[in-house]
């Protein structure tokens, strides 16, 4: 399958699951069935791995989801809140923010050590957050010929 075509497929099936949570709410009022913990996260492993071209690792690699095509180990974090929280200094972070008509977009796409040193205290969790709006401001820092290019590009809302 060429890369237009995967993103294609994942696009639409990312659309599908959440008509499908939409439906079921309308169903169900009261009942949330918006996608979220594990399901975010193998959802934006999917999106960064059909856009960007990465090389996914087992689920649950230590620290790096994915490499790219020009050797860096990647951290994948996707969320539908205004922030994301990281266990452990990654090489590079690729932040995305999934909306629910299953489109995404790119909030961080950076050093992973430029995201780490502006993490909050770390949590009870072992997690240190940072807020998508610290994010962006860091964002400005990478020039755009840094970050990992999207290939072979087709509407996000195919």
């Amino acid at each position: 399958m060429n890369h237009i075509s995967l993103q294609r497929s994942v696009a639409e099936k990312i659309k599908a699951l959440y008509a499908i949570s939409r439906e079921l709410e309308q169903l169900f009022p009261g009942r949330h069935y918006t996608p979220d913990g594990h399901m975010i996260g193998s959802i934006g492993e999917a999106l960064a791995a059909s856009w960007y071209g990465l090389e996914l690792f087992e689920a649950s690699a230590k620290t790096h989801d994915a490499k790219a095509t020009d050797g860096r180990l990647v951290q994948i974090k996707a969320t539908q809140i205004d922030r994301v929280a990281l266990s452990s200094e990654p090489d590079w972070l690729l932040v995305l923010r999934i909306h629910p008509d299953g489109t995404f977009t790119e909030e961080y796409n950076g050093p992973g050590a430029l995201a780490w040193s502006h993490c909050g205290k770390q949590q009870t969790n072992g997690q240190c957050p940072i807020t998508l709006a610290t994010l962006h401001k860091l964002q400005t820092e990478v020039p755009e010929s840094e970050r990992l290019p999207k290939i072979n590009e087709v509407s996000a809302h195919a």
